[in-house]
């Protein structure tokens, strides 16, 4: 198991929020947490700590007068830590290169993956003709409805029809690298972890899986190791005492590691 560190930028601040509160409309989200470092403080200690994988997540629409310094500080991130992390947000066919370009390891792609709430493989094969699929990391953060765990969309706004099961899962990893999932209903929450969720994700042996949702302890990342036999990867946001939580960054590290 490797711990895949965060930091999410929004309105030009490294921040952890409640990720069902996210809304374009006056670019508001419920904050947990707002720090008075810059991502490129993020990024130097992820390093520093020999912590690849990590991902920026730029949670402001394109459209937003914030953008632009979400964007500027990404990319210095990414001149700080070249090839140590992803870059996710409004990732399209005209930007995608660009940040890989500076630095980003991978991009992180959910809505325009996906089009009128099912999967837009014309999309996606053009992405990757762009940068490859070693370089693509789909997300499928879901939440739970009806018969099952449905992926999200448009910052997390809107459902898909596309259901997480082995057939869906195991069609899309032949076009991507990885998957990062967050379990929307438990994001931002410190409220524990999905483990219905972990358990349908444990039964792939496709591509390397990041989960994110509720961790908030030691215990729920033993939790998450043993169901998935250890071949997970965890990320942790609001729960960090990096970022305004209880839980240790660097007993997290040890944990992942034993």
């Amino acid at each position: 198991m490797d711990f895949r560190p965060c930091i999410d930028i929004h309105n030009g601040k490294v921040k952890q929020i409640v990720g069902s509160s996210l809304t374009d409309k006056n670019d508001y989200a419920k904050e947990n947490f707002v720090s008075d470092k810059d991502v490129s403080y993020f990024a130097k200690l992820y390093k520093d700590n020999n912590l690849f994988g990590g991902h920026i997540i730029i949670l402001n629409h394109k459209t937003s007068s914030y953008y632009e310094e979400d964007k500027k500080q990404t990319i210095n991130a990414l001149k700080t830590f070249p090839n140590g992390l992803m870059v996710g947000g409004g990732i399209n066919l005209s930007n995608a290169k660009e940040f890989i370009n500076y630095g980003a390891s991978h991009v992180v792609v959910t809505s325009f993956a996906f089009s009128d709430g099912n999967i837009n493989l014309n999309n996606i094969k053009e992405l990757v003709s762009i940068i490859g699929k070693e370089k693509l990391v789909l997300d499928l953060s879901c939440r739970f409805k009806n018969d099952g765990y449905y992926i999200m969309t448009d910052r997390w706004q809107k459902f898909t029809n596309i259901k997480i099961n082995e057939e869906n899962i195991n069609f899309l990893s032949s076009f991507c690298d990885e998957f990062m999932i967050h379990a929307i209903d438990s994001e931002g929450k410190n409220s524990g972890i999905e483990e219905n969720l972990i358990k349908e994700l444990s039964l792939y042996s496709s591509n390397k899986i990041t989960y994110a949702g509720g961790i908030s302890s030691l215990e729920d990342i033993k939790k998450i190791k043993y169901i998935s036999n250890g071949k997970m990867d965890i990320t942790i946001g609001s729960s960090l005492d990096i970022f305004g939580g209880k839980l240790n960054f660097y007993d997290v590290i040890k944990e992942c590691k034993e």
